[in-house]
């Protein structure tokens, strides 16, 4: 199970992600092409995926598209363990967060 302080590491990860590509099309370019490299930058460390998937990081800052996100089924994430606080995000709408977060849970091997 991801840790807390794990979570609030990859929360902040993701935070500054975004806020460097509204800021920087160079940036925003960089982690479109290359998402798990920014990432392992941003984070300091090696970031990666299990063998057989894929990262794929969308630009949605045109305003004039809504953009749907069609997840994988509920069935693939079965043993995906959720705390009371994290099931909390989901209900409260904080999915990015949340989508972010088992990213980083699955490419560190967490269940």
């Amino acid at each position: 199970m991801i840790t807390d302080e794990q979570q609030i590491e990859s929360e902040e990860i993701l935070k500054t992600l975004i806020k460097k590509s509204w800021n920087s099309s160079e940036f925003k370019n960089e982690f479109l092409k290359n998402p798990n490299e920014i990432i392992s930058r941003e984070m300091g460390k090696d970031f990666s995926l299990p063998e057989g998937q894929e990262l794929v990081v969308e630009d949605q800052t045109d305003e004039s598209t809504i953009f749907i996100n069609i997840p994988r089924p509920a069935s693939d994430m079965d043993e995906l363990q959720l705390t009371d606080e994290q099931l909390e995000c989901v209900s409260g709408g904080e999915g990015v967060v949340l989508a972010f977060w088992i990213v980083t849970a699955l490419a560190a091997g967490v269940t």
